[in-house]
């Protein structure tokens, strides 16, 4: 899949800002979950491409965020 056909399968409605974001920018991203992949983009440059995984790497990627978080 080309980053045109993700870009256009995700319609812009399924797209949602982390929780994190702030409306003065900074570090931002939006994710869009579909049933077979999960999509990552940056909130602040929707003319790059979107980073995608599957759900249970993203699932991964997350816990292993919130474990180094804490």
């Amino acid at each position: 899949m080309n980053i045109e056909e993700t870009t256009r399968a995700v319609p812009e409605s399924a797209w949602f800002k982390s929780s994190y974001s702030t409306g003065s920018g900074g570090e931002c991203i939006e994710v869009a979950s579909r049933a077979t992949a999960v999509h990552i983009r940056d909130s602040k440059d929707l003319t790059r491409c979107a980073l995608s995984a599957s759900p249970a790497a993203w699932t991964a990627f997350v816990s292993s965020a919130i474990v180094q978080a804490t």
